[in-house]
């Protein structure tokens, strides 16, 4: 289990049935308790009534999901997962989780190929926390220009060959941490990402119960959502399949 860590504290929290004049860290505390005693259930309860609060964690996703992987609630396991992965997609602990629970899926959906490039850029944004990709940055960015700097004001320097080799390597340095930033805001704030939360959803050709099946997807599945029309939302899967679900069959990421 995992100590409470970024949830910011701000005053008391009343904590449901964990108990009043409670703080986060205290209802935190007893969850973990409770998930070490095997009341995943109450844990679990536990756990939600800090979320309910406002206080998000990585740390606290992570609990939360292996509480309902222990009930065997895999949809809101995967929830969980994901939602930590996205406030800490470097965390290893997390990202083996997530695929464990995601082994436990029926569908296995074959996403469509990506460029060598991408692929690569994307694993190399998930090994690294976005604070230090910014820092990163914004070093390398600083040193470029002060070497440039240097190099204006004193252009024939002893070292002025390997000062533009250094200013080069930042500059390497920038554009790859930039593209790196760049990836790991766009997957922090994917507001199409969902999960499917029903056990089995047959998704149609059009926002009708009646009209044509296109394909049966089941819990657990992550779908991305495109469009929605009253009580029925457009889905997206890996393999490039779309179709409409019910909008209560799935639930945001």
């Amino acid at each position: 289990m995992r100590n409470l860590g970024a949830i910011m504290l701000a005053g008391w929290l009343v904590a449901g049935s964990a108990g009043f004049g409670q703080t986060a860290d205290d209802v935190f505390n007893r969850a973990n308790e409770l998930y070490r005693d095997g009341r995943f259930r109450e844990a679990v309860d536990a756990y939600d009534s800090i979320l309910d609060q406002g206080f998000v964690s990585a740390p606290l996703y992570f609990n939360l999901g292996n509480s309902h992987y222990r009930l065997g609630n895999l949809a809101e396991t995967i929830l969980a997962y994901e939602r930590a992965r996205r406030i800490d997609p470097s965390d290893p602990d997390i990202r083996f989780n997530l695929s464990l629970a995601n082994l436990r899926t029926v569908d296995r959906i074959e996403a469509v190929p990506e460029l060598f490039l991408v692929t690569w850029a994307k694993s190399l944004a998930g090994l690294f926390p976005s604070s230090i990709t910014e820092t990163t940055l914004g070093a390398a960015w600083i040193l470029f220009f002060s070497i440039l700097s240097v190099l204006n004001l004193a252009p024939r320097v002893s070292q002025e060959r390997f000062l533009r080799l250094l200013a080069f390597a930042c500059l390497a340095v920038v554009l790859l941490a930039g593209g790196m930033l760049i990836l790991q805001l766009m997957e922090t704030s994917d507001e199409s990402a969902a999960v499917i939360v029903s056990n089995v959803v047959t998704a149609k050709a059009s926002p009708d119960e009646q009209s044509v099946d296109t394909f049966v997807i089941h819990e657990g599945l992550k779908i991305r959502i495109q469009d929605s029309v009253g009580e029925w939302v457009r889905i997206s899967l890996a393999d490039g399949k779309v179709g409409w679900v019910p909008a209560g069959s799935c639930e945001a990421l």
